[in-house]
């Protein structure tokens, strides 16, 4: 299941001309206020109709000006989360998580989730018998999840659905997002303009500026070649997927993957733990040779796979260390000093790393660790 959105739309001073697809899963669309974000959820939704262009989820066209088609809102079965949870004051949470129901009717639900599944995945099931007055904001905001999610629909459509939280009620609601993500069967398009969120989140990214696409694709390139726009170059670096080796060992962990093996400070997880790694490019340094006397722990050998310049005084080189590709920001005196070029071997010493757990039983978000 899939969503191709190519549009068009002129409002005042402000032209939106984007293409893009988001597949099953979580297509983050990331740039600065005022690129486009929020007026594409709103053609998606309908509340909004383009000047030009064709939208379609799943191969069903929900607006063609071609041919001057356009489903209206409420029978595109798309459901929408918003910054507040907008939660009915009046009902329980399961009369509120029950409510989009009543106008689902017998359509089929494309998530194949039903209540008992929805209060589950979102760990909410202690609270259906409160009213939303009784409710932290990150409660709140997953039983909005959850009541679009019982409105049957085909797509989510989340605008920065954490904007309106502190720290701890982020920290709360992401593990929901995560197991949403890769239980739910349908895609999910999710506004942001913070890369933590987008890193920790996104299978696809669409970055945007000014009203367009200024790149697209698989998050682990968007964000290993550091494609989040000039303000956020300085976020460039890998995502890397591994698993908890062992812990505990001296007070670290060791995690495995196909880069090979970090020891970082004891996370405390069970062995077998799936955990999202970011290595910011600016916490790489590239060695010719396999250092000694360091107090950095991670070596990792690879090859230079590319080169790319970042402005006048600044390096970008990835390094392939067994198919898993990191990045690591340099001046080009450096690159020039080492004579790095594409195939030569190197040893990339990673300093720290930033951990997202896939753990959904946890909910713990640990910071950049010096390691």
């Amino acid at each position: 299941m899939n969503l191709a959105v190519d549009v068009s739309l002129t409002r005042g001073g402000f032209a939106l001309d984007v293409a893009f697809t988001a597949p099953s899963g979580l297509t983050a669309l990331f740039g600065r206020s005022g690129s486009g974000k929020t007026t594409i959820i709103d053609l998606i939704a309908g509340l909004v109709r383009p000047d030009r262009g064709r939208i379609a989820c799943d191969g069903e066209v929900l607006v063609d000006t071609a041919t001057r088609m356009s489903v209206p809102t409420h029978r595109r079965r798309i459901g929408t989360v918003f910054q507040q949870a907008r939660l009915l004051p009046h009902l329980t949470v399961r009369q509120n998580l029950t409510y989009g129901r009543w106008f689902a009717g017998s359509r089929s639900d494309a998530s194949g989730l039903g209540f008992d599944d929805v209060v589950g995945l979102l760990g909410i099931d202690h609270l259906v018998d409160r009213r939303p007055a009784g409710l932290s904001g990150g409660e709140g905001q997953r039983v909005a999840i959850g009541r679009a999610l019982l409105s049957r629909p085909r797509l989510l459509l989340m605008d920065e659905p954490l904007a309106a939280l502190d720290a701890a009620r982020k920290a709360e609601i992401l593990p929901a997002i995560e197991r949403l993500r890769d239980r739910a069967g349908i895609p999910i398009v999710y506004v942001s303009h913070a890369v933590s969120e987008v890193a920790r989140l996104a299978g696809t990214i669409v970055v945007l500026e000014a009203g367009r696409v200024a790149a697209s694709g698989p998050a682990e390139t968007i964000l290993r070649r550091g494609e989040l726009g000039a303000f956020h170059e300085a976020e460039a670096g890998a995502l890397l997927d591994m698993v908890v080796e062992a812990d505990g060992e001296t007070g670290l962990t060791r995690l495995a993957g196909r880069a090979g093996r970090l020891d970082v400070p004891g996370l405390g997880r069970a062995v077998g733990t799936r955990v999202r790694v970011r290595v910011p490019a600016r916490d790489v340094i590239v060695s010719l040779g396999a250092p000694l006397g360091l107090s950095a722990r991670n070596v990792l050998p690879g090859r230079i796979l590319s080169l790319r310049p970042l402005g006048e005084a600044a390096i970008l080189a990835e390094i392939d260390c067994n198919g898993a590709i990191l990045s690591a920001r340099l001046t080009r005196a450096s690159s020039e000093a080492l004579a790095l070029v594409p195939g030569r071997p190197v040893f990339a010493i990673v300093k720290s790393v930033a951990f997202d757990p896939h753990d959904m039983g946890t909910g713990r978000t640990i910071g950049a660790i010096e390691i």
